[in-house]
């Protein structure tokens, strides 16, 4: 066989045009697997070994040449020729030159179908923890900033309309909750995929005699697949670990865009750091958060990258078929893009403050005292349904009379309304009240902020 020719080519009669040989290519993506080509097919020559399959010289050989190979790549002296094809044939190509006969003998009882799901399974395992890590660094951070504002007052909203008084340290720990939704996800991403491929061959297994528990192990996986046919095609994986990608950059979106409307003029409520922030080419004015911006836009490439991989596996015929090439471009897509918002998220949390005297200041308009004073009258005995319009129209009474609140009512006004009230409505009025007021458990007040900020604190300490 001819030394630059490709083994699958002995079947084919002539020579591939320049054109599929770019076409068809995927070193160029592929590349980024080589440490998890390498592993897997250490683990599978060690096998290959034990099993009498090839000798435990050839191996050493193998085992040799491979690291060197990796060492090569890492330190960016490996050539990488697109006329291999993949990271696969570029790695076997360079150890037959390497060492010669032996080499040759790697890819007994394997196909590149089993290969690449295996390195795939690997790498994404790998990745899983890295995304891990950061999403602990962004918990820790909201962390550090939640613990500073847990007596700072700040109006909650539904519809963007203000609702009622919570801490800032709460809003901040809902985003903390919301990441370790992701985190937990991530996780059970990680056990559903620890199922290795190898050994599955290219579609039926294979006839010679070989331990596929042996190198499932060595690599760290939990079982084997139990159907060849289903393992060299499985990228569900692929497709739960981008969609966990895609829940994390729905949460970062949530964040800007809090933080972007919280950083207007018009609200006031935080000051990011001017490193995080650009300014105009016309406006010499302006402060504008475009990192916050920019997180917010590329989660729509996150879910561009998970529509294409449903897209791919939709209608896709049993057994390996070469559309699988193409999940590498999205998940890697998908990972970049969401690791590099994670951490440029987590400075940005780091490096932000809070007005408090701004947000104070106009904590009286919208009446977010409202809930609270319709659930006083509830423990006077009165209906929820019957308080809420009593309420309702004292909300209306205060417009009315140009009154920003319901603290500004004498308790004369307010007995018009409902004769139940007594002196002691003033200790459920005013923001500041209504946030000592609560009792339910992982509600926005003082008492239930610090007991979750102590809960994430061994939580994440844990870690």
């Amino acid at each position: 066989m001819s030394k630059d020719k490709k083994s699958w080519e002995q079947r084919l009669k002539g020579k591939p045009d320049e054109s599929a040989v770019d076409f068809v290519e995927s070193l160029s993506l592929d590349k980024r697997l080589y440490k998890y080509d390498i592993a897997g097919s250490i683990a599978h020559a060690r096998m290959l070994a034990d099993k009498k399959l090839i000798s435990k010289s050839d191996f050493s050989k193998i085992k040799k040449g491979l690291l060197e190979i990796s060492e090569e790549i890492a330190n960016g002296k490996f050539e990488f020729d697109k006329s291999k094809e993949d990271i696969h044939m570029a790695i076997e190509a360079a150890l037959i030159d390497k060492i010669g006969q032996a080499g040759e003998k790697l890819h007994t009882a394997r196909s590149r179908n089993d290969q690449v799901a295996t390195d795939m399974c690997l790498w994404v395992r790998d990745h899983i923890e890295v995304l891990h890590t950061y999403l602990t660094q962004l918990q820790g951070a909201l962390l550090e900033l939640a613990d500073k504002y847990t007596n700072d007052i700040m109006p909650s909203y539904t519809h963007l309309q203000r609702a009622q008084p919570v801490v800032i340290g709460a809003y901040l720990l809902s985003f903390l909750e919301q990441f370790e939704r992701d985190y937990a996800r991530l996780a059970d991403c990680a056990v559903l995929g620890n199922v290795s491929p190898l050994g599955s061959g290219a579609v039926a297994g294979t006839t010679l005699d070989i331990d596929r528990h042996k190198t499932a192990t060595e690599l760290g996986f939990f079982e084997v697949g139990a159907n060849s046919i289903d393992s060299v095609s499985d990228r569900d994986f692929c497709v739960e670990f981008v969609f966990c990608c895609s829940m994390i950059a729905t949460h970062l979106s949530r964040l800007a865009e809090d933080w972007i409307i919280y950083s207007s003029n018009e609200f006031g409520f935080i000051r990011i750091d001017d490193k995080y922030c650009t300014s105009s080419s016309m406006m010499p004015q302006k402060r504008n958060p475009d990192m916050l911006e920019l997180i917010r836009a590329r989660t729509s490439g996150v879910y561009g990258s998970l529509m294409s991989l449903l897209a791919i596996l939709k209608a896709l015929p049993s057994g390996y078929n070469r559309d699988l090439q193409e999940d590498k471009r999205h998940v890697f897509s998908a990972f970049d893009t969401v690791a590099g918002c994670v951490q440029m998220a987590e400075a940005i949390v780091r490096n932000t403050k809070f007005n408090t005297g701004k947000i104070k200041s106009g904590l009286d308009e919208g009446f977010l005292d409202a809930t609270c004073l319709a659930e006083y009258l509830v423990g006077k005995f009165i209906s929820f349904r019957q308080a809420h319009g009593i309420v309702g129209k004292l909300v209306a009474y205060c417009e009315d009379k140009g009154k920003k609140s319901l603290s500004e009512l004498s308790k004369a006004e307010l007995k018009k309304h409902c004769d139940k009230i007594e002196d002691d409505v003033y200790l459920f009025l005013g923001a500041e009240n209504v946030v000592k007021k609560y009792t339910s458990q992982g509600a926005g007040g003082t008492k239930q902020t610090e007991v979750r900020i102590d809960y994430w604190k061994e939580r994440l300490s844990e870690r």
